[in-house]
């Protein structure tokens, strides 16, 4: 049977992968049903409205439509201000498995940590918020745009050593597991565990781009680990959280999975602390994408 609102009004079509982008910028609106999102209430107001849009123009599948038209180019919202300082680029992508891209602004340069799919009319809106000196890649699952997006700025291109193959030609390389300094304020902190190379990156005590390592789940309410999707170790996360966790100080969780969250700096760090003793008493399970708690 037809859905009528596929022909009048908002609808995720058969595309749709699950991966929880539209639920975080329409919450209430977009929500998961039968093992995929699904439009649970039509816009009401203009802010709805907005909210939908923005999810439309993340969607890595574009499953998200609007009756049975194309979107209205006007309507893109992205990059979309998160605060004063991080943007979030929308326009995920098929290719680093629907991740979250953000734009972060500094006095020296501003720095891309992941990317969008890439196209010059996105690169130009990314670039009309001021030159982009560094990208930088959490892990080897995003790193497909990296090449393109770092050659279109002028940018260095950033990866860790675990993950090199995935971006053989960055133009630098983490090694080790020690903390590297990549401009004043913006420090990675090498986290193996999701992958072998995964790096978080903390920029002035603020805000932590946490790739697939950390997210924040609306489920539990809590920082988590995804321990069903890790594709190096479990016990090497825990063994890198006990390492790392002391050093970080941050108010903004912005993972490349998961939902997005701001806390006060103790807050999130006593979370970390909680969350450091939760994964050492993890095991290695099979790879699960329905297990994870969004």
């Amino acid at each position: 049977m037809n859905d009528p609102a596929a022909d009048t009004g908002w609808h995720v079509d058969e595309r749709c992968t699950n991966c929880d982008v539209a639920r975080q910028l329409a919450p209430g609106l977009i929500d998961e049903v039968d093992g995929r999102s699904a439009v649970v209430r039509q816009p009401r107001t203009a802010a709805e409205e907005r909210a939908v849009y923005a999810a439309a123009y993340a969607c890595h599948t574009r499953s998200i439509r609007h009756g049975a038209g194309a979107l209205d180019p006007a309507q893109d919202p992205f990059p979309l201000r998160l605060d004063e300082r991080v943007h979030l680029c929308g326009h995920n992508a098929p290719r680093t498995a629907a991740a979250n891209a953000y734009l972060l602004t500094r006095p020296a340069g501003n720095v891309m940590i992941d990317t969008p799919r890439f196209s010059a009319a996105l690169s130009a809106r990314y670039e009309a918020l001021g030159p982009v000196t560094d990208v930088l890649l959490t892990h080897r699952d995003h790193a497909a745009h990296g090449r393109a997006y770092a050659d279109r700025f002028g940018a260095r291109l950033w990866i860790h050593e675990g993950d090199l193959s995935a971006a053989p030609d960055a133009d630098m390389v983490l090694r080790g597991t020690d903390p590297v300094e990549i401009t004043d304020g913006v420090v990675a902190h090498p986290l193996p565990g999701h992958t072998e190379g995964s790096v978080l990156y903390v920029a002035d005590d603020t805000y932590c781009f946490s790739g697939d390592s950390l997210y924040w789940s609306r489920t539990t309410g809590d920082v988590e680990v995804v321990d069903s999707v890790t594709w190096y170790s479990i016990t090497e996360l825990a063994a890198s959280l006990e390492r790392t966790a002391p050093r970080l100080r941050f108010e903004w969780l912005l993972p490349g999975h998961g939902d997005r969250k701001r806390l006060p700096a103790a807050d999130m760090a006593a979370r970390l602390r909680a969350l450091t003793v939760r994964t050492r008493g993890l095991s290695p399970r099979p790879i699960d994408f329905t297990a994870v708690r969004w």
